[in-house]
Parts: C-alpha cells; sequence; structure tokens
C-alpha cells in the first residue's frame, strides 16, 4: 500500500531541476508524478519513479542529497467535491496531511505540467521558440 517517494534537496538556482531531470533519464528512470517546493534559496522535488532504488542511488551517486519516505496514494472521485470527502474521511481520523499533490490531467498521449516562473512572458516566449505548446486555461480543463 505504502509506495516510496524519493525527496531531493536542491538549490533554487538555473539548472539544478534541469541537472536532476538528466541523471534520471540517463539512468532511464522515469517519473510518474513530481512536487517541487522552493524557499528563496532552497527547494524540495519529491517525486515517484517507475524504479525508485535505482532513481535514490544514480541522484545520491550524483552527488545530491536524496531522502525516501513512504506515502500514500488514493483514489479520489474525478467530480466537485471528491477531494472533500478524503478529506473529511481524514478530518474525522484526526490525521494530519503534511503535503499533498496530484496527476489527474493529461491530454491524449501527452502529460500537462504546471509550473510557475519569475518571468512568465520570458518562459512563454522560450517555451514557444522551441514548439512547446503552453495551453490556455479552457484547454486543460477539456478532458474533465
Amino acid at each position: 500500500m505504502k509506495i516510496s517517494q524519493i525527496a531531493i534537496f536542491m538549490e533554487n538556482k538555473p539548472g539544478h531541476l534541469r541537472s536532476i531531470c538528466r541523471t534520471l533519464a540517463d539512468a532511464g528512470v522515469s517519473l510518474t508524478a513530481l512536487s517541487l517546493a522552493d524557499t528563496s534559496q532552497y527547494g524540495i522535488l519529491r517525486l515517484l519513479a517507475n524504479d525508485w532504488e535505482k532513481a535514490r542511488d544514480v541522484l545520491a551517486g550524483a552527488g545530491f542529497v536524496v531522502n525516501v519516505t513512504e506515502v500514500l496514494a488514493v483514489e479520489v472521485d474525478d467530480k466537485p467535491g471528491g477531494l472533500l470527502a478524503l478529506l473529511d474521511i481524514l478530518g474525522e481520523a484526526n490525521v494530519n496531511i503534511e503535503y499533498m499533490y496530484a496527476f489527474t490531467c493529461k491530454l491524449g498521449e501527452r502529460a500537462v505540467m504546471v509550473l510557475r516562473f519569475d518571468d512568465s512572458d520570458k518562459a512563454v516566449a522560450a517555451l514557444q521558440a522551441h514548439n512547446v505548446k503552453v495551453l490556455a486555461g479552457p484547454e486543460i480543463f477539456r478532458n474533465v
């Protein structure tokens, strides 16, 4: 029932996330979900991978600070109030949620990533210059 999640402590500066993803890609590790939380100087990247042990080993071998924690993946009704029903159950049991993230949205065979940037206009220009489709709000929810 429990899933092993990789957490990587990283500096909040350009190139660090790319370096982690390159290390995993070169090792043939596929990501199922990820969450990146930051402060002004550091961030914590949490991810689920197809082979968590290999992910841990290659990242640690590349010098990253890696921690493995156990998390739960829970099915939630994909409708208004679906998450609320889960929160009600946990609230009644007096269980505290430390953090959570979801990965529910796909467009056909392509996944959707939601990112926040310090300069959104600059990010849009860079992505569009490389033919990366930047979605409008209605596009994200068309398959919901």
